[in-house]
Formats: C-alpha cells, structure tokens, sequence
C-alpha cells in the first residue's frame, strides 16, 4: 500500500480582514486622542472608547465631542452622545487638531459598557485582548 500525498490546500479563515480605520482607531484609543471620522459623509470629532465585534462586523463605540451629526446638531447631553459605528463604514480617520480633548462622560461604565458591542478586543480602561488576524 502506498502512502497517500497530501497537499495542502489555499488557506482560509472565517476572520474577515480589518477594515482600513481600524488601525487609525486602535491608535487613537491607546492613546486616548481623539480623532475626525468621517461615517456617511459626516465628519465627527470621536474619542474612541472600545473597538470590538457585532455579529463579526468591526465595530468602534466613541464618544462625540463635536462635528456634524445625522440630526444636525449635537445633542447638549454629554451623555447622549455616544456613537457606535461599524468601521468597515467610516470612509477617512484624520488626527483631530491640537486644541480637542479627549472626553468622557460621566454615564461610561467599563463593567457594563458595550451593549452594541459582541467581542470587545480593546476598551478604555481594559487590557486589549489578544489580536485578532
């Protein structure tokens, strides 16, 4: 009986790659720098918060300290100005100027965070997990 030759076959993975602002974004986070994103044609001045994965779509929650929104005008609730943006959506992520701080508000909560978010791989305030490729 001969041994049978395997050949190996084209890799694969179930793990889509990562959308271009990812790294932009992850950056940005460990840093805590806030950054301009632009999501539909919308420029947004976002702290991002915590990067992770919704139904296996990367997804960013920030937190919006100015910029256009959908509705016009920015919400003067601190609170109601989280975002949660898919990044395979964001078309541009440009460093924010100089004079913009990064912003938290007072309603972040690391031990019940992200609702919108199925897999955190890095958060404000958590280790990151380790990479995803």
């Amino acid at each position: 009986m001969t041994p049978a030759t395997i050949t190996p076959g084209p890799a694969t993975s179930t793990v889509p790659a990562l959308p271009t602002a990812w790294t932009r974004l992850d950056e940005a986070l460990r840093a805590r720098r806030p950054v301009l994103v632009t999501y539909h044609g919308r420029q947004r001045l976002l702290c991002p918060h915590a990067l992770g994965w919704r139904a296996g779509r990367a997804m960013v929650l920030g937190y919006q300290t100015g910029g256009q929104t959908s509705t016009g005008k920015l919400d003067p609730d601190p609170n109601k100005r989280w975002r949660q943006l898919f990044v395979d959506e964001i078309d541009a992520v440009a460093d924010a100027p100089a004079e913009n701080r990064w912003g938290t508000p007072d309603n972040y909560n690391l031990t019940r965070p992200f609702p919108v978010i199925d897999e955190v791989h890095i958060a404000v305030g958590s280790p990151p997990s380790p990479a995803r490729r």
